[in-house]
């Protein structure tokens, strides 16, 4: 038996024990699925991810564990007869609230809509096991599977604690001084934060669309000529999009989280992984250009990127365990310095044809947070085509209001493309 303190982010993504966090990713198959080869999937995935083994331990509530038992029960397979081409929406909001609270049960589902050709397979996972990169290799290796029940995956050994990444020159001792006046600020401002009762009492909700192969092309192709990245334009576009539809209420910045295993090369990209840098992102004022504005965007976040230090924010978040507490009830209760989060996980690398059946389409995860601000935007890129999953709380941010929004960015995305090929003609 392996046993695992939680990290300080991974502590914040369980919240607790009554409040279920979790992320849902669905693919969309046409073709043939058996039963047997589903399980047998799940058996092999689950050997190879320790972390699909354990619980949580909450004996001690202040630093919860993770215990890796290796008489855990079968990852469960959930079957819904398919109706409808949005019915995994429908699962997806309704697996959001999944609480993964039973003895000897693991932390992940897989849902199966099935149809006579064509299947949706959902995995459902608590945030606090998983983040994007991990929730995608999970796909890639269920997928490989299906097509290839022989095919073996080559198992890892869960990390004891964030030491495992620290360099050789990492200077502990000072670290811990600085890691001490760090607490002391943090311990201030919380004394200094009025004590907030709201929370939101709306309905979580996600909003799905997907560009057409044409509309993702030109805006791919004009993000290349004018040296500035699809993230970029979509920061872009949908802070000015907030900016446009609030108003002043706007705050004119996004939350862009970073994948960790540009930093730590010991995380691999099939490993599973909890953590993700951030950096805070803001419109250039002064500037009606949207392109200019882009620009701005991208080397602001490379410039932040280059200033990200990983291993240091790993080991400097478990100094902070003594605030978990206070930090998630900030969340709960505090609209944010933010309009939103947004993901972009870039393309998708998963096959789309396989023997046995073909990978239709992937559509972006979805996670309902119990935050007051819990606008999450997710981009993926998958068989030449841009997916999004807009997610709120309707306390928060009204639906009408949300749609405003996501039509906005839209036809700022494409009115730049426009603009930007009159001006080169």
């Amino acid at each position: 038996m392996i046993k695992r303190k939680l990290m300080m982010v991974e502590r914040i993504m369980y919240v607790d024990p009554e409040t279920p966090l979790n992320c849902v990713f669905a693919a969309k198959i046409n073709g043939d699925i058996t039963e047997e080869y589903l399980r047998n999937a799940l058996a092999k995935i689950q050997r190879k991810h320790p972390l699909l083994r354990a619980v949580i331990c909450m004996k001690d509530t202040q630093r919860p564990h993770f215990i890796v038992k290796e008489d855990m029960d079968s990852i469960p397979l959930q079957i819904v007869e398919r109706k409808t081409d949005t019915d995994w929406l429908i699962e997806s909001e309704r697996e959001w609230y999944r609480p993964f609270t039973t003895a000897n049960r693991p932390l992940a589902q897989l849902v199966w809509i099935r149809g006579s050709s064509i299947s949706e397979l959902l995995w459902v996972l608590p945030h606090c096991i998983c983040d994007g990169t991990s929730i995608v290799a999970l796909m890639r290796e269920l997928l490989e599977l299906l097509d290839n029940p022989a095919t073996e995956l080559v198992p890892y050994q869960l990390f004891e604690s964030v030491n495992n990444f620290l360099p050789q020159d990492f200077d502990i001792q000072k670290k811990s001084r600085k890691a001490k006046f760090y607490l002391l600020l943090a311990r201030f401002f919380f004394f200094l934060q009025r004590k907030s009762r709201k929370r939101n009492s709306g309905k979580n909700y996600a909003i799905h669309w997907k560009l057409d192969r044409e509309t993702t092309a030109a805006i791919t192709s004009i993000c290349k000529e004018q040296g500035i990245s699809v993230h970029a334009i979509l920061c872009t576009a949908f802070m000015q999009a907030f900016q446009n539809v609030q108003g002043k209420r706007a705050k004119n910045k996004v939350i862009s989280p970073v994948d960790i295993r540009h930093f730590i090369p010991e995380i691999k990209q099939d490993h599973m992984f909890a953590f993700a840098p951030t950096v805070e992102l803001s419109l250039k004022k002064g500037s009606d250009n949207i392109m200019a504005k882009a620009k701005h965007i991208k080397t602001t976040l490379i410039q932040k990127i280059d200033k990200v230090v990983a291993h240091e924010l790993l080991w400097m978040g478990e100094q902070m365990h003594p605030l978990v507490e206070r930090m998630i009830a900030l969340l709960k209760s505090g609209p944010g310095g933010h309009d939103i989060t947004l993901s972009n996980m870039g393309r998708l690398s998963i096959s789309n044809e396989y023997k046995n059946f073909t990978l239709e389409t992937l559509y972006s995860p979805t996670v309902a947070f119990p935050w007051l601000n819990s606008n999450t935007l997710v981009a993926t890129t998958f068989n030449q085509q841009m997916d999004f999953t807009f997610m709120a709380n309707e306390d928060f941010l009204p639906k009408k209001e949300a749609i405003s929004i996501k039509d906005t960015a839209i036809a700022i995305m494409t009115l730049s493309h426009s603009i930007t090929h009159d001006e080169t003609c």
